[in-house]
């Protein structure tokens, strides 16, 4: 089981897409990654049994590949460890968001649910029964992308118990850090950005990446789509987001920290 203290935290991630092999092959490509492919009798989209293809990195499974119906848009979709998902999705009604789906059971996975915020971005609380550690190094960060920054701060640390922060981010106006219940550890962030406007909200994973410049120009002839272009943040590292090659956005990401290694 999973520890308490995780609770409060993004642990796991999946890529909702129309294509899971292309997806498939899009990341391993650009990042090494490995799956072993196990069958699930629910999941989160979608009820019914069929393959979750896990993904591997550097020895630690990431989150999954989930198949939907080709009129939906890719999207990444982070779950959020609670202590009780019934009471979250509950909590989440009162709050104005849409229950894209009711609690349920996937068995030797966990509990879970799909919440759509006031803003449209989704997310999932959860709470897992499998065994497998929380990962770590490979999603580094998850990230808001809306047009309503404040609304969706003060929706989330109603939800999770968050702790919404000035993020003090040089170039990025009004980005909010949201940290856990215990005011002790980032969990993620909010931003606001152009390409958001008239589309629903989003949380976009970042991927770390030790040379963003290779990675970046890797994505693009795998067939990503640019949605911001390599920028550097001062004092934190050098950030890109862009589509992947099924639609799906996500972020690249070198800390400086790992830049200077």
């Amino acid at each position: 089981m999973t520890l308490k203290t995780n609770v409060g935290r993004v642990v796991w991630h999946d890529l909702m897409t129309y294509d899971v092999p292309k997806a498939m092959h899009f990341y391993s490509e650009l990042f090494g990654w490995t799956y072993q492919i196990e069958h699930s009798s629910d999941f989160v989209w979608k009820s019914g049994e069929g393959d979750y293809p896990l993904i591997f990195a550097n020895g630690e499974a990431h989150g999954g590949f989930i198949e939907i119906e080709k009129n939906l848009p890719p999207h990444w979709v982070a779950y959020v460890e609670v202590e009780d998902v019934d009471a979250v999705t509950a909590n989440a009604k009162t709050l104005g968001a849409t229950i894209g789906r009711n609690p349920f059971d996937a068995p030797g996975v966990g509990r879970s649910a799909v919440i759509r915020d006031p803003q449209g971005a989704i997310i999932c609380p959860f709470v897992p029964t499998h065994n497998l550690p929380p990962p770590s190094g490979t999603f580094l960060w998850d990230e808001l992308v809306t047009d309503d920054v404040g609304a969706s701060a003060t929706f989330y640390t109603k939800l999770f118990g968050w702790k919404a922060k000035d993020g003090n981010v040089e170039q990025m106006k009004g980005y909010t850090v949201f940290k856990s219940a215990d005011d002790v550890e980032p969990v993620g962030g909010a931003m606001h950005h152009s390409f958001a406007m008239g589309r629903p909200a989003a949380w976009v994973p970042y991927f770390s990446t030790k040379e963003i410049d290779e990675s970046f120009a890797k994505a693009i002839a795998l067939g990503a789509k640019v949605q911001i272009e390599v920028t550097d943040v001062p004092n934190e590292g050098r950030f890109a987001i862009l589509k992947d090659s099924t639609g799906a956005e996500f972020a690249l990401f070198t800390p400086i920290k790992l830049r200077d290694q």
